[in-house]
């Protein structure tokens, strides 16, 4: 749908609407995007943070287009004080998140290897094992247990720190910091301090691999080989590595929103348990319905004029992208408020789309595939909730959706 602006007369712009950082409870989808979603496929906002106001874009169809045109590009965004929904923004020079092609390619290529299908299904029974670890000491201590503090949050964080390459004695200070980046109620302060920390790091690990490379496969090595070969900065590097890293807690997050889901609708459970060969469509559409994040993400940068839906956004304009409200396009998903694990096809962008698309994508599929078959197969039959629904606490002040905890019984 996007067209040359000599195409017709743009219509004027739509209101300014202002959507604030809400603190929502379970699975509920947020309202003001839905809302902005039936104003109009091209909205404004305004968020909590930065300055004035960008474009939203929700129609999937829109989405994707947005996401793969070269017109629409994060590369401006770091030197611009974009509005936005985090209160501090510090992106590291040679991050990917803001890299476009060719550069993005080349940074990309770097760490291509620790995400290949091959590199994952090779570390697929070593997560198996220290999941299961985890379920061992869990069952033994007995119930009420949090899923969350015993499962949802250690696996994750070992198993990136794992592929990371970050020795045993440091990823409780890791896992330490990335809580502080992702989950702001702390203030400004303390999540920039958790990223200087966290980047410091790196940047002494990358630099002593760089200055010995020695072949190995996790990313830490990847990258001081990469360096040390000339074939990126070790600035570079160091931007890099800080959002892969980050990215590990999102499936502490997205799995715990599904596991809530299964806990408080029994039938998706049951029918899971009675029909494994249902599971992989119902990851999918469990990936398309949950919340991931509150808001939206990262804003793109307009380059030129381009006209969208008639509506004409101009050079310098930002503009954002809605996964979440694509993935409930009712013209790409029918009833799309409905959980159907027989949807197919199912094309859901909960991993994104376009040259950004998560690099993580194989090996977060792989964790849930692993914690969900865990929750049907390894709890007792009769696990359930240790506490009323109203009663569980939800993340505040959050980049990522998600349980604080997820207490269970059994």
């Amino acid at each position: 749908m996007i067209e040359d602006t000599v195409a017709r007369p743009p219509m004027g712009p739509p209101p300014v609407r202002s959507w604030p950082a809400l603190d929502l409870k379970g699975t509920e989808f947020d309202p003001v995007l839905e809302e902005l979603m039936r104003e109009g496929p091209v909205t404004r906002i305004q968020l909590p943070h930065g300055e004035g106001w960008a474009w939203l874009v929700t129609r999937y169809e829109d989405v994707r287009a947005v996401v793969s045109d070269p017109r629409f590009s994060r590369a401006p965004v770091p030197g611009l004080s974009v509005t936005r929904l985090a209160p501090h923004f510090k992106p590291r020079p040679g991050s990917l998140a803001f890299a476009e092609p060719p550069d993005h390619n080349r940074l990309r290529r770097a760490i291509a290897p620790a995400f290949s299908l091959r590199a994952v299904e090779r570390l697929r029974d070593r997560a198996r094992v220290m999941l299961d670890e985890l379920v061992d000491g869990m069952l033994r201590d007995g119930p009420p247990a949090d899923l969350i503090g015993r499962v949802l949050g250690p696996f994750p964080t070992t198993v990136i720190c794992e592929l990371m390459g970050v020795p045993e004695a440091d990823r409780e200070r890791m896992s330490g910091w990335v809580e502080d980046i992702l989950f702001t109620a702390k203030g400004a302060a303390v999540t920039g301090r958790a990223k200087d920390e966290m980047y410091g790091w790196f940047e002494r690990e990358i630099k002593a691999r760089a200055a010995e490379p020695g072949g190995g496969e996790d990313i830490l090595s990847l990258l001081g080989a990469a360096v040390a070969a000339g074939d990126i900065s070790a600035e570079e590097a160091i931007g890099l590595v800080g959002p892969v890293q980050i990215g590990g807690e999102a499936v502490t997050n997205n799995c715990g929103n599904m596991l809530y889901l299964l806990l408080t609708r029994p039938r998706l459970r049951e029918r899971l348990r009675e029909e494994p060969d249902v599971r992989p469509r119902a990851l999918d559409e469990l990936l398309r319905y949950i919340p991931h994040r509150s808001s939206v993400g990262l804003a793109r940068i307009a380059t030129e004029d381009v006209e969208l839906r008639g509506v004409r956004i101009a050079a310098g304009d930002a503009v954002y992208v809605s996964y979440l409200a694509a993935n409930r396009d009712p013209d790409v998903f029918g009833d799309p408020e409905h959980i159907d694990f027989d949807r197919s096809p199912n094309p859901h962008v909960a991993f994104g789309h376009g040259p950004h698309f998560c690099t993580g994508a194989l090996l977060a599929r792989m964790e849930i595939e692993l914690l969900v078959e865990m929750f049907l197969d390894r709890l007792p039959e009769g696990t359930r909730l240790a506490v009323p629904v109203e009663d569980i606490p939800w993340r505040r002040s959050a980049l990522i959706r998600g349980p604080e905890a997820l207490p269970v019984t059994w």
